[in-house]
C-alpha cells in the first residue's frame, strides 16, 4: 500500500514575518509515530511543507494529514485534492478534535484525540474494507508502542532532529490551552514506561535531545526515574516545565545532573487576576524570581513564555514584561497575543460573551487580535506585542541581560545565543537554503557541554546550586 503522510505549512510560516529557522526546528514527530503502526511492506512518503515542497502529483492509496488551526484551510484543500484522485483520506490533529464537524466533509475518516489506540484499529478496519467515519480516542496508554519511524524523517532539514516526547498531555488545565481539549474523553496526562523512554533515547544519534513534552516534570516519579536513567548517557537536553515544578523538591537538580541545559517556562503574566482568569493555578502565589535564580544556579538557561491581552493587562504591560526579562537574565522570550482557540474554555467563555470577532482560522496565530479586548485596544495590543519583541532583542538589552550572570561563561553564552538566535537571520537562511542546518549539531552539542562555575550565585535568592553547571538555549 502506498501511504502519504503530510504536515501542511502553517499560514504564518509563509507571511512576510516568517522566520524560516523557526519552522525548521522539529520534524513531524506525530506522523512518524503513527507510521510505526504501518506494515513493513507499505511504501511511506512523509512530507513536511515547512521544509520541502509538497509533491501533489502522486497517487497514494492512503493519505494522512495532520491539521492545526492555521493550516486547516490548506489541509482541507490538500485533502479534497487527494479524495478527487481516489485516495482514502484521514484527518487528525488538534483542530480536527476541536471542530470535527468542520473537518469531516473533507475526509473519509477523522480522528478525535491522540491516535495510539485508534490508528491501529483503523488499519484493521481499512484492510477489512470497513473503516469508520469517526475514530475517538478513549484508551490512553503509551505502553508497548512501537519505535518511532525516524528513518522517514529527513534529518538534514532540521536544526533539532532529535526531538522526543515521553509523555502525553498535561496535568494542568489552563483555559487558553489548545491541547487541553485534545485529551478530553480519557486520561489527560500519562507517561511512557521509563525503560521504553530510555530505549528511545538510546536509539538517537549524537548527544543533543529536545523533549517536546508539554510538562517534562509533570509526573515527578516518572521524571525522577527518567533522569536517573539518563545519568551516564552523556546527553544534553532541553524541555519545558512550570514554575511550580521548578520550586518543588529537588527534581530540577536531578534534571540538571542528567543534562538539562535550557528550559521553556510558562510565566505568562505577572497579574494574579490574569492567572485566575486563565485557570493557571500552578503559577498563583509562586515566586518567579526564586524560580529564575534556581535555574540560573544550576546553569539552566530560560526561554520565558508571556501572553499579552488578558483582561487585567494595561498599556504598561509590555514594558513591564520586557524590563523584568532583561533584569532577570531571561535568555530568550516568546511572546503571544492571547488567542481563544476553538475547543478551549477561553473560546467558550468569549463566544458566550460575544467577544469573538472573527473565525478566520488563518488569523489565529498568536500575533493578531481575534477577540474584543478589555483594557487595551486591538491596535495597542498588536503594536505592543511587536514592540516587546523588538525591544527585548535590542543589542543593548541582550548585553545588559547577559551581564547580570555571575559567571563569565554564563555571560558569554547568553550573549551568543540570544544575539545569534535573533540577530543573524541571514546565516540561518543560508544554512537552510543549502540544507546544512543539521551540520551545526556538533557545534551545538559542544557548547551545551558542562562548564566549571567560577563564581557563586547570590545565596540569599538561590535555593540550590551545583559546582558544575552549563547553560544554553536554542528556540
Amino acid at each position: 500500500m502506498k501511504v502519504k503522510m503530510i504536515l501542511p505549512a502553517l499560514t504564518e510560516a509563509e507571511s512576510p514575518f516568517w522566520r524560516p529557522i523557526k519552522y525548521s526546528l522539529f520534524p513531524p514527530l506525530g506522523l512518524a509515530t503513527l507510521a510505526a503502526y504501518l506494515s513493513e511492506d507499505d511504501e511511506i512518503d512523509l512530507q513536511d511543507q515547512h521544509v520541502e515542497k509538497l509533491n501533489l502529483d502522486d497517487d497514494p492509496d492512503l493519505v494522512i494529514i495532520q491539521v492545526y488551526i492555521t493550516n486547516a484551510y490548506r489541509a482541507y484543500k490538500i485533502a479534497d485534492h487527494y479524495r478527487a484522485k481516489g485516495a482514502y483520506v484521514i484527518l487528525g490533529g488538534l483542530h480536527v478534535t476541536s471542530l470535527p464537524l468542520e473537518a469531516a466533509p473533507h475526509a473519509d475518516s477523522i480522528f478525535i484525540g491522540p491516535g495510539e489506540d485508534t490508528f491501529p484499529k483503523f488499519l484493521t478496519d481499512f484492510k477489512n474494507r470497513a473503516p469508520q467515519k469517526t475514530y475517538r480516542s478513549t484508551d490512553r496508554t503509551l505502553e508497548k508502542i512501537p519505535p518511532i519511524r525516524r528513518d522517514l524523517i529527513k534529518r538534514n532539514l532540521y536544526l533539532v532532529p532529535n526531538s522526543i516526547v515521553v509523555t502525553r498531555g498535561c496535568p494542568h488545565h489552563c483555559s487558553f490551552c489548545y491541547k487541553d481539549a485534545f485529551f478530553e474523553g480519557g486520561r489527560t496526562f500519562y507517561t511512557q514506561e521509563v525503560d521504553d523512554a530510555l530505549a528511545e533515547i538510546d536509539r538517537l544519534p549524537g548527544r543533543h535531545l529536545y523533549f517536546l513534552d508539554d510538562h517534562l516534570l509533570g509526573n515527578a516519579k516518572f521524571a525522577g526515574c527518567l533522569f536517573e536513567g539518563m545519568k551516564g548517557m552523556n546527553r544534553v537536553f532541553q524541555g519545558a516545565a512550570t514554575v511550580d515544578s521548578i520550586l518543588r523538591g529537588n527534581l530540577i537538580e536531578k534534571a540538571a545532573d542528567a543534562g538539562l541545559r535550557s528550559l521553556f517556562v510558562g510565566f505568562e503574566t505577572f497579574s494574579s487576576l490574569n492567572l485566575k482568569q486563565s485557570n493557571k493555578k500552578q503559577n498563583l502565589e509562586k515566586d518567579y524570581i526564586k524560580a529564575v535564580n534556581r535555574l540560573h544556579s544550576l546553569g539552566i538557561m530560560i526561554n520565558g513564555s508571556f501572553v499579552f491581552g488578558l483582561d487585567d493587562d494595561d498599556k504598561d504591560v509590555f514594558k513591564r514584561t520586557v524590563d523584568w526579562g532583561v533584569k532577570h537574565s531571561i535568555t530568550t522570550s516568546t511572546y503571544h497575543v492571547l488567542t481563544p482557540y476553538p475547543g478551549t474554555a477561553l473560546f467558550q467563555n468569549m463566544e458566550r460573551q460575544g467577544r469573538i470577532i472573527t473565525k478566520n482560522w488563518d488569523l489565529y496565530d498568536t500575533r493578531k487580535v481575534v477577540y474584543q479586548t478589555i483594557g487595551l485596544t486591538a491596535e495597542e495590543l498588536e503594536n505592543g506585542y511587536w514592540w516587546a519583541y523588538e525591544e527585548f532583542y535590542r543589542w543593548n538589552n541582550i548585553f545588559k541581560a547577559s551581564m547580570q550572570h555571575s559567571s563569565y561563561s554564563h555571560k558569554l553564552k547568553h550573549l551568543f545565543y540570544a544575539g545569534g538566535w535573533k540577530k543573524f537571520e541571514a546565516v540561518w537562511n543560508f544554512l537552510i537554503k543549502t540544507k546544512n542546518l543539521n551540520n551545526t549539531l556538533p557545534a551545538l552539542e559542544t557548547v551545551l557541554s558542562k562548564i566549571k562555575c567560577t563564581n557563586k550565585q547570590n545565596s540569599a535568592s538561590v535555593t540550590n546550586s551545583l559546582e558544575e553547571s552549563s547553560i544554553s538555549t536554542i528556540y
